[in-house]
């Protein structure tokens, strides 16, 4: 399996998208993209730079779990973005970014991608990708947002996940869900033009823009949810998000509950959401 072609990225993305581009780099093995764009300076406002691989070694997902990506099996895609002010409610950007890669996806005949909040693809009730985003504020007033999509595409059949959680019994890839699978440079211009507009609408009008069109990709939606915070715990039916990005649950003993942060445990699936 060869590794990214650089320039058949830069033809898939075309020049309109790739307006507002710093750098693209696309690495044969790395051990995170997300770090290697944290390490480095992030782009002037309104501009984006973006790291790529298929070989990624030490991949991070929430909370200080691995993102694992055997050699050739996935799609590991970093943007850095800049805002020349910081956002209002820049935590639930993870949530619109889900919102614009599904949309993307389905431009390449890939349909029927959910999310599962707040950061999970989901395709045959299995983790097909995640999203992990980072910000980091300037003296200026501006605010760097690095979000990384790990993007499962063929892997081994016989893959030990190790120690990684329940979501290891319900990896999904590409490969099984679509069969003809894109071109990983395909798909790689793909989550450049989803994250790209994302950020630049997100820039100006918020999660608001996105806040409707949740519910139609909502995996939990309708579905029996039992939640630990570090409060109390919460059992109810999944019943969407709030405005500003929120889990909502509907209980019996206490009506429709906000939940931030905590662990969902469903149908035997403990999942950190906080």
């Amino acid at each position: 399996m060869t590794g990214l072609d650089e320039e058949l990225v830069r033809r898939a993305l075309g020049e309109a998208d790739s307006a507002g581009l710093s750098d693209l780099e696309i690495f044969p093995e790395i051990e995170s993209t997300n770090s290697y764009l944290i390490q480095h300076s992030g782009p002037e406002p309104g501009r984006f730079r973006v790291a790529a691989s298929d070989n990624q070694t030490a991949g991070r997902g929430r909370h200080g779990r691995t993102w694992q990506s055997p050699p050739g099996s996935g799609l590991c895609l970093s943007m850095a973005y800049t805002f020349a002010l910081s956002p209002e409610n820049l935590p639930a950007l993870t949530l619109a970014i889900g919102l614009g890669v599904i949309d993307k996806l389905g431009e390449l005949g890939i349909d029927g991608v959910q999310l599962k909040w707040p950061n999970d693809l989901i395709a045959m009730d299995g983790k097909l990708g995640g999203i992990l985003t980072e910000a980091q504020a300037r003296p200026s007033g501006a605010v760097t947002v690095v979000t990384g999509i790990g993007l499962n595409v063929d892997l081994p059949e016989r893959l030990d996940f190790g120690l990684e959680t329940d979501w290891a019994r319900r990896i999904v890839d590409l490969r099984s869900y679509v069969g003809d699978v894109p071109s990983r440079e395909a798909l790689a211009a793909c989550l450049i033009r989803g994250l790209r507009q994302t950020f630049v609408t997100y820039e100006t009008r918020g999660f608001g823009a996105f806040a409707e069109r949740w519910a139609d990709y909502d995996w939990l939606s309708g579905r029996e949810l039992t939640i630990d915070t570090p409060q109390r715990q919460v059992t109810g039916i999944g019943a969407g998000v709030a405005a500003d990005g929120a889990l909502l649950v509907a209980t019996e003993s206490a009506g429709l509950q906000r939940i931030t942060s905590g662990s969902v445990v469903m149908a035997g699936i403990r999942e950190s959401v906080s």
